[in-house]
């Protein structure tokens, strides 16, 4: 869901206290939710050859004018013609985000239409986007000589092999959603995770061998940086604050200052507003800049990117996206889905490990589906799409591996 920059100025923040005032601020925006939006994000393959390494080059030419300028410096970076910016990951997976719309139906038309278009670019140059949350065949690679992800990739070396994995491996369908009355939302969206994670986990495959987990993609960007890219330990009532200090205790990835933007090892970003790098006090944009290099299972941007989803085949993304929209369609329906969750809320490892498989969360899959598609009547896609997303739900829940069916 593309957005403008959420820091005002290059002013120096003065204490950690300043900067946890300002992310609790920026972060959470209450008001009627009323905006959804939806990011696509594909590992992309060679079509005659899976595992064959991907090559910047290629890709480059592949995306002409919509190549971001990460991946050619000199881009104009158009937009998709339902105006989707097309980005690049560090490993060369593709992602499309477009303008939020009050529309779930018009969202999913434009979004449908521009990753179509997307489709059509890599097939003229015989590329194809993946299936899948995590490259079932090749070892991450890192495509991308900018100098955000080499710092992030040496940050991440030092924790094990999991960031690697997560930056250049991993491909996710991130849904976003107004905040709303928050502390409720957030709830909501954090205890129907595992059981969400589960119904649609299909990342089980790395580097042509079965990892034993339903989404090894879960498993690579919960070990990535722990415990900063885990859900929290128990949502509270103040998610705005929590979430603050949260950041505040993050390590800073990227010391945005001259060619290498490594930063110091051990560096938070709570110890540097509190001048732990006296001669180099942060500004609110290394502030925005650090927001940027979290990746909780649930993301605040002012806004609320639900990061938990792995990758879907072709246009299975649209049932996901109907049924959080549906989930989150009213105060009562939240109720609701909390209510259908429960008995799994928590349960993010079994979710990512066996998928439907966990009898908690199969009852729990069962329960929220029946209460999102209960509440589909109440967005504006229409009868003959909502049959069908509720076909597709029931039919991955009843599936007897206990597994989504490709």
């Amino acid at each position: 869901m593309t957005e403008t920059p959420i820091g005002p100025t290059t002013d120096q923040i003065g204490s950690r206290e300043e900067a946890e005032g300002f992310v609790a601020m920026v972060c959470f925006k209450h008001g009627p939710p009323r905006l959804h939006g939806v990011e696509l994000e594909w590992t992309v393959h060679h079509a005659d050859d899976p595992h064959r390494p991907l090559d910047a080059a290629h890709l480059s030419s592949a995306l002409g004018v919509y190549a971001p300028t990460t991946l050619v410096p000199d881009s104009p970076h158009r937009p998709l013609g339902r105006g989707s910016l097309v980005t690049v990951e560090p490993g060369g997976q593709v992602e499309i985000s477009g303008p939020a719309a009050a529309s779930v139906s018009q969202l999913i038309e434009d979004t449908a239409a521009d990753a179509a278009e997307l489709t059509a670019l890599l097939a003229a140059a015989d590329l194809i986007p993946g299936d899948h949350g995590l490259d079932p065949f090749r070892p991450p690679r890192r495509l991308l000589d900018v100098p955000r992800y080499a710092a992030m990739e040496r940050a991440f070396e030092r924790l094990g092999p999991h960031g690697p994995r997560m930056m250049c491996s991993s491909a996710g369908l991130q849904v976003c959603l107004d905040a709303g009355e928050t502390a409720q939302r957030w709830q909501a969206l954090h205890d129907l995770g595992p059981t969400l994670l589960a119904l649609f986990a299909n990342s089980s495959h790395r580097e042509g061998a079965d990892t034993g987990w339903a989404s090894a993609r879960t498993e690579a960007t919960f070990g990535t940086c722990a415990p900063f890219t885990e859900p929290p330990p128990k949502p509270t009532d103040d998610p705005a604050a929590d979430w603050a200090r949260t950041a505040m205790e993050a390590p800073v990835l990227c010391l945005r200052r001259g060619d290498s933007w490594d930063a110091p090892a051990g560096l938070t970003f709570g110890a540097w507003a509190d001048g732990a790098l006296p001669d180099d006090r942060p500004t609110y944009d290394d502030l925005d800049y650090h927001l940027s290099t979290l990746f909780p299972p649930v993301r605040p941007r002012g806004y609320l990117e639900v990061r938990y989803l792995d990758a879907q085949t072709g246009d299975g993304w649209i049932a996901p996206t109907v049924l959080l929209s549906a989930l989150m369609s009213g105060p009562d329906v939240v109720d609701q889905a909390l209510a259908a969750a429960e008995p799994a809320a928590g349960r993010w490892l079994p979710a990512a490990r066996n998928g439907l498989a966990d009898d908690l969360l199969r009852q729990a899959a069962r329960q929220v589906v029946e209460v999102g598609t209960g509440a589909v009547d109440r967005l504006d896609i229409g009868k003959d799409l909502a049959i069908e997303v509720g076909d597709r739900l029931h039919y991955i829940v009843d599936d007897l591996n206990g597994r989504r069916a490709s």
